[in-house]
């Protein structure tokens, strides 16, 4: 009697036990985030000071788990905004580029040479242009919460210095899966070619690509220089917000209070992964012209030399983009 006794306790203590741990994985809630890029860029850490930020603000009963490296969509970035709106992603911290095939809004920021400075990047996303986007965005079941920046693209290659359109002749220039960012090198005369980062630099490696365009941060981190992208032009030609966003079905299901952490902490971490992207730039060239790349900074005639041969993009992409969301921007620039 006194053995069944015992069986009976434990018994029930197990069953204790694992009730409990029913009702904590009920309370406790893990979120995936993608990003393309790991914790060894600030757009990694831009996604990692996020989930820190709500699990010490839940006290652990929200969780978000980062996959960097565009892991939850093979490797393919441009599918990430479609497997977010789909459900197979609950979160992302996504480039405006990557995802400007489902929001042809977001194209604004690649139109060649619209955005002179950060302070014009700065007047957009916080005027009504960035609520034009941010509204454009969540029509298509993608709720965004904040801004965060990969910051202004610069152009790479291993034949010799470009500053002037006719540099780039037929050199082929590997780009992102964007048609604008196709037209844009098209215009300039180079060959551009499109791949997935994953691919990008072996095909530098190998020299089946001559070039590629990317922020500071990246060639410093990635170590592009390795791969003989020795010349380096300096010419804010585009600039790549980034936007901390989740799934529309997964915002419902969340509480109010869960609802204000996430965005509360999103703005945050992008407030503080913008400002250390910027900080760090002089510093991230000054350490790339330490590593013998040659870098060369336009004057402001060859800018606009660059400006001139890309008037055609704009007149193209503005109607696809849109005429008032332009005009909003162009607005908020002129009177930053």
């Amino acid at each position: 009697m006194k053995s069944a006794s015992r069986i009976s306790r434990i018994a029930a203590a197990v069953a204790g036990a694992a009730v409990l741990t029913a009702a904590l994985s009920a309370q406790a809630r893990e979120l995936s985030v993608s990003t393309v890029l790991s914790d060894a860029f600030p757009w990694g850490q831009a996604a990692e000071k996020w989930a820190e930020l709500v699990e010490e603000r839940t006290g652990g009963e929200l969780t978000l788990r980062v996959y960097p490296n565009s892991q939850l969509v093979a490797g393919d970035q441009t599918r990430e905004f479609s497997a977010m709106r789909s459900g197979l992603i609950d979160m992302a911290v996504g480039s405006t580029i990557n995802w400007s095939p489902q929001v042809p809004e977001l194209n604004l920021f690649s139109l060649p040479f619209f955005m002179p400075d950060e302070a014009a990047v700065d007047a957009v996303t916080s005027g009504a242009s960035g609520e034009m986007i941010f509204e454009a965005i969540e029509s298509r079941g993608v709720i965004p919460l904040a801004w965060g920046e990969n910051g202004f693209r610069q152009l790479s290659n291993s034949r010799g210095p470009i500053d002037e359109p006719a540099d780039l002749d037929g050199l082929k220039i590997r780009v992102v899966g964007s048609p604008l960012f196709q037209d844009t090198f098209t215009a300039l005369g180079a060959d551009p070619t499109q791949m997935s980062w994953a691919d990008a630099k072996p095909a530098l490696t190998t020299g089946a690509v001559d070039g590629q365009e990317n922020p500071l941060s990246v060639f410093d981190v990635a170590r592009i220089d390795q791969v003989g992208q020795q010349y380096l032009t300096l010419w804010n030609y585009m600039n790549d917000p980034l936007v901390f966003a989740v799934n529309q079905q997964v915002w419902e299901t969340l509480s109010e209070e869960e609802r204000t952490i996430l965005r509360e902490t999103a703005v945050e971490a992008g407030e503080w992964e913008i400002a250390m992207t910027r900080e760090q730039e002089s510093e991230r060239l000054a350490a790339i012209q330490e590593r013998g790349v040659e870098v060369t900074e336009l004057t402001e005639e060859q800018h606009q030399a660059f400006v001139n041969a890309t008037q055609s993009v704009h007149e193209k992409w503005t109607p696809r983009i849109g005429e008032e969301l332009v005009d909003a921007a162009r607005e908020a620039i002129e009177s930053r």
